[in-house]
């Protein structure tokens, strides 16, 4: 099949899928024929493209496929005005969520009853995980009322909108106070009062070991694989550093608390020593997402 009849079939699919559940921004088509690396994701009337750069660059016969990825959006509707391309190297190290250009194409995507500003122009990410739907969706479900939650490596926020939805008291912790305050915008946008919750700028895991014990009913937990800072020293691994984070987390959770854990790293393996969490990826993977490592996900609950 080629990409353009591909592309059709997924939206024509996907589309109606969409507005049914009253989604703005889904998965279009993630790498779906192996000749066309990409992915392609749909905000509103516009697309984002991710590139790995490193295959197409390097491989003869790859650029010759960006053109047919234009026609192919050509086609579809997707005028050049309202196409964003994020060229992620897999080589790339250091923080991928530092801004790369200052354009500032801005919109808001609703979701089910939640609303989020997106950024599709300036980063290698927009501000909103579109593979944590799932979870957003369950937890402003949830009743919440008089319960307290931390979002750890918050970002922008979306997950901590969902708690306070669910009518928890949101502390939000992120090393990058520019996030947070996008935070904040996207609680606005929920008619939420971003000053009946708390914004904590700092070192997540040092923020958790500075925890009382017992200090949350519920705790979300979504860290990136790997980030340097100058904020603090050294550097996060996920695999290095999520057995501490982990049991920090565990320790400062209420009797009757629950705790989500999740991250994107495709090779994860939980450690041994964090019985207290059980798997739950196959039931946090969005329909619209190919991809089923996208990210792996945990839940507890303490007794």
């Amino acid at each position: 099949m080629s990409l353009s009849n591909r592309l059709k079939k997924n939206f024509k699919h996907l589309s109606k899928w969409a507005r049914r559940q009253k989604i703005g921004a889904f998965r279009l088509y993630d790498r779906d024929i192996p000749e066309f690396p990409y992915i392609i994701d749909v905000y509103n009337d516009q697309v984002v493209v991710g590139l790995r750069l490193s295959k197409i660059d390097y491989e003869k016969g790859k650029k010759e496929n960006l053109d047919l990825l234009d026609q192919a959006l050509d086609e579809l509707g997707f005028p050049k005005r309202k196409r964003f391309y994020k060229e992620r190297r897999v080589q790339e190290t250091g923080n991928l969520y530092e801004k790369k250009s200052e354009k500032k194409v801005l919109t808001t995507i609703e979701e089910a009853g939640l609303k989020f500003e997106v950024n599709l122009s300036d980063y290698l990410d927009t501000g909103l995980f579109l593979d944590h739907r799932p979870w957003r969706q369950e937890l402003s479900t949830l009743d919440l009322t008089g319960k307290k939650a931390l979002n750890l490596f918050s970002y922008t926020c979306s997950l901590s909108v969902a708690l306070a939805m669910a009518k928890a008291h949101v502390t939000s912790n992120d090393l990058n106070p520019h996030y947070l305050e996008w935070g904040k915008r996207n609680f606005i946008l929920n008619e939420l009062n971003p000053k009946e919750h708390e914004f904590a700028e700092g070192d997540c895991l040092q923020y958790v070991k500075d925890l009382p014990d017992q200090s949350f009913d519920i705790i979300v937990v979504d860290p990136p694989t790997f980030s340097i800072s100058k904020k603090f020293r050294g550097t996060w691994d996920i695999n290095r550093d999520h057995y501490f984070l982990l049991k920090e987390c565990w320790r400062a959770l209420r009797s009757g608390g629950s705790l989500y854990f999740s991250c994107n790293y495709r090779d994860f393996k939980l450690d041994e020593g964090i019985s207290f969490l059980k798997e739950t990826t196959f039931k946090t993977i969005p329909q619209d997402f190919h991809d089923k490592k996208i990210h792996h996900s945990y839940f507890g609950i303490k007794e």
